[in-house]
């Protein structure tokens, strides 16, 4: 029953996915690799290629690689498209996300877990907030993240970060620092990042399953990537961007969407977890909307 419903879901998205990118703004110009990010690390394993319309990040046994965008933002939208290692990608982790600096940085997180050939790749979400974490969610896919590119979105504004897949919604974090006092980001302009690196230790099945690294080296690729935010400086003035950004809810179609992906995908929510909170999940996790 279970198979069956996700296969109904799956031929759904399929079926309303590219009126949904018109909808959503996912389709929209893509920039430069040349012009918008720096290969900050990897020593040559970080390439852009062709007019910059193409970024391949590889990991091997002495290194891996990454990406950072040349502007800061606080507040946007951001989309890139990834193509993910096939095969045999065990121990591995892509990544794309925003992120402050220092002990007390912002981050908002997507990253893809490797694994075992033939076995489902993990999508892991996470935000920190002041250098707080531990907000997981993660989900398995309704496609396979190595076959093509997928879109991967995050849009962030006062109220909320959303993250989406080809989109699709996939998971909301709410702006609740007035009601719990846990600190949401506001404050701190964030750059875009990506990487490819080895995280054998905890990245597969808790670690239980090794890199293989003579499979090495393993590459994901990278296009598409868009930017559309605050790139001020002025978290006041940023505060008050009228971006489309700013203000895009999710309207009862796109709930529902939601709702459909955390019943059918999700594999791990951070707010059921007793075993981590044996004295009840975290404040941000009861509160209502």
């Amino acid at each position: 029953m279970m198979a069956s419903r996700r296969t109904t879901f799956a031929l759904i998205l399929g079926s309303v996915l590219p009126l949904l990118l018109q909808l959503v703004g996912v389709a929209r110009a893509a920039g430069n690799f040349y012009q918008d990010v720096d290969i900050t690390w990897g020593d040559g394993r970080g390439k852009i290629l062709g007019n910059g319309d193409l970024l391949t990040l590889s990991l091997d046994r002495a290194s891996g690689s990454g990406f950072q965008s040349k502007n800061h933002y606080l507040y946007g939208r951001f989309d890139v498209q990834i193509k993910l290692v096939p095969g045999d990608s065990a121990g591995t982790v892509a990544t794309f996300y925003l992120s402050s600096q220092g002990s007390a940085h912002d981050e908002i997180d997507f990253e893809f877990l490797g694994n075992a050939s033939g076995e489902p790749y993990t999508v892991h979400t996470n935000v920190y907030s002041q250098g707080k974490g531990g907000r997981e969610q993660q989900f398995r896919m309704w496609f396979d993240p190595t076959a093509d590119f997928h879109t991967y979105s995050v849009l962030w504004n006062p109220n909320h970060i959303l993250f989406y897949v080809d989109g699709t919604p996939i998971r909301e974090y709410r702006n609740r620092e007035t009601t719990t006092g846990v600190p949401f980001p506001t404050r701190q302009p964030m750059r875009v990042y990506a990487s490819m690196w080895d995280a054998e230790e905890w990245a597969t099945q808790g670690g239980r399953v090794k890199t293989d690294w003579s499979r090495a080296p393993f590459t994901a690729s990278y296009k598409g990537l868009a930017a559309s935010g605050c790139a001020s400086q002025d978290a006041a003035a940023c505060a008050r961007s009228n971006g489309a950004w700013m203000y895009q809810e999710l309207d009862a179609t796109a709930q529902d969407r939601l709702q459909q992906v955390q019943k059918n995908y999700m594999i791990y929510n951070y707010c059921t977890d007793t075993w981590r909170f044996p004295q009840g999940a975290p404040p941000e996790c009861a509160a209502t909307k």
